[in-house]
């Protein structure tokens, strides 16, 4: 008996051990399928330089995120937001999308004026930083902030802070569908939001 019950903790064990190890290859595979989908959901970012030449062989309005890196909305807005499903697929048919760091250090040039940010820190990358110069002309004070552009790259709207993926669908749909041309109070926005039908998940 001592014999039987030595032999069947010796087997039993691996036999369970290996069950466990299926499982857990499964989970494995599984969470990586899961990452892959959603990478997959993803905006086609580009640099507003690049939308900009973008725009003049294929027109398309630009949606341009401006972001900080220490700000916890804009973390959000990519996470809840931009990574929905229909919001990324509306965006990448019907526009070009541009992330700017309202206190980063690049070069821009834009309407023949070239945009730096003088009171840049290298040591507050990830902290408070100088604001952008293109962040002051095109008026942006809170952050995030979407800015949106016609075709010719001139400013449409800024629109302020964290957008939940129906809110933007407003906004991505009246932009792409030239309503705002129809618009001439706040009333006629008004009239607008109200008869508004989301269709995007979230």
């Amino acid at each position: 008996m001592l014999l039987f019950w030595s032999i069947f903790c010796k087997f039993g064990i691996t036999f369970a051990t290996n069950e466990i190890m299926k499982k857990l290859r499964y989970l494995l595979v599984f969470a990586l399928l899961t990452t892959v989908s959603s990478v997959a959901q993803e905006i086609n970012w580009v640099t507003f330089e690049e939308a900009l030449k973008l725009q003049k062989e294929k027109p398309k309005k630009i949606m341009m995120d401006v972001y900080t890196n220490w700000c916890g909305p804009c973390k959000m807005l990519d996470r809840n937001t931009f990574q929905n499903k229909d919001v990324a697929d509306y965006v990448n048919e019907h526009y070009y999308a541009v992330k700017f760091n309202a206190e980063g250090n690049d070069k821009v040039t834009y309407e023949g004026k070239t945009f730096t940010n003088k009171s840049y820190k290298p040591e507050l990358a990830n902290r408070r930083n100088g604001v952008h110069e293109l962040t002051r002309h095109l008026k942006v004070s809170a952050y995030p902030t979407i800015v949106f552009f016609d075709e010719e790259g001139k400013v449409l709207t800024p629109l302020r802070g964290y957008q939940k993926p129906q809110q933007i669908e407003l906004y991505l749909k009246l932009f792409k569908n030239d309503e705002h041309k129809n618009m001439t109070s706040q009333e006629d926005f008004n009239a607008y939001y109200t008869a508004f039908e989301p269709k995007f998940q979230g």
